[in-house]
């Protein structure tokens, strides 16, 4: 196995040359990024070494109640950003979403983590916790597009809904189209990395192994493991988050409840 280059606080320091150059194209161009940036960047940096520090403590400790801790308050944190980016106050779609987040992330990572990988324990955290954040934080952004296409769309085409409702269908069949344009929406970025991945990018699991001096062959195995297994837990996650919040769109007599603002 190679050696492993470890990148020293300095070097570190080097690579905020890059949140520079985007403040800087922000600034210059008037685009209005520059907190944004900011914030990112420091998020990142403060989130990722709070992990650090939680995933060594958790790895020395190997406790399930904690590991399964970890996981809650990721799909929590995950919930906390989608209910950002979805501001929607007519429809209540947080508890539903966050429900089944958790339950289909949790049932992915474990499949993958338990059957796939063949943990012994199941919860091994140093498999199922980043197991579970690529879970995660993949499906909570095809979430939020795929909310926001259903929210948008529904109060675009009101009138298309009502006309359809009054000639006779139920709300599955006035809103069928903008489910499905919905639900391909929040897929489609999934998608297009599966017809990307290995010849127009590494991705970053695979990336990171090859640096840590994993067998390439070997990394492409578990790469390939991760990709399918975020088109599958996109796919389902959209799906019944998108037939749950398309029913609460209408009222008890099948009214549309969004109004156009």
């Amino acid at each position: 196995m190679s050696h492993i280059i470890t990148i020293s606080s300095w070097q570190l320091l080097l690579a905020f040359v890059f949140i520079l150059l985007a403040q800087a194209s922000s600034f210059f161009w008037h685009l209005g990024l520059n907190r944004d940036i900011a914030v990112g960047a420091l998020r990142t940096f403060s989130q990722l070494f709070l992990m650090g520090y939680v995933l060594t403590f958790i790895l020395g400790f190997e406790n399930v109640w904690l590991t399964l801790l970890v996981f809650a308050v990721m799909v929590f944190s995950a919930m906390f950003i989608v209910k950002g980016r979805v501001r929607e106050k007519q429809v209540p779609y947080i508890v539903p979403t966050f429900l089944t987040m958790f339950f289909t992330y949790f049932i992915t990572t474990l499949f993958v983590s338990g059957m796939i990988v063949g943990t012994t324990p199941w919860w091994e955290p140093r498999y199922f916790i980043p197991t579970g954040g690529m879970v995660i934080g993949n499906s909570m952004s095809a979430i939020s597009i795929a909310l926001e296409r259903l929210f948008r769309d529904m109060r675009q085409q009101r009138d298309v809904v009502e006309m359809k409702l009054s000639l006779g269908a139920n709300y599955r069949e006035a809103s069928d189209d903008l489910f499905r344009n919905a639900v391909k929406a929040g897929m489609i970025p999934s998608i297009n990395a599966m017809m990307g991945v290995g010849l127009v990018f590494i991705p970053g699991m695979m990336s990171g192994q090859v640096l840590a001096g994993t067998d390439p062959l070997i990394a492409v195995r578990y790469q390939i493991v991760v990709m399918f297994m975020l088109v599958g837990s996109t796919a389902v996650t959209s799906l019944v988050v998108m037939l749950i919040v398309r029913k609460r769109c209408f009222g008890s007599g099948e009214e549309i409840l969004l109004t156009h603002r």
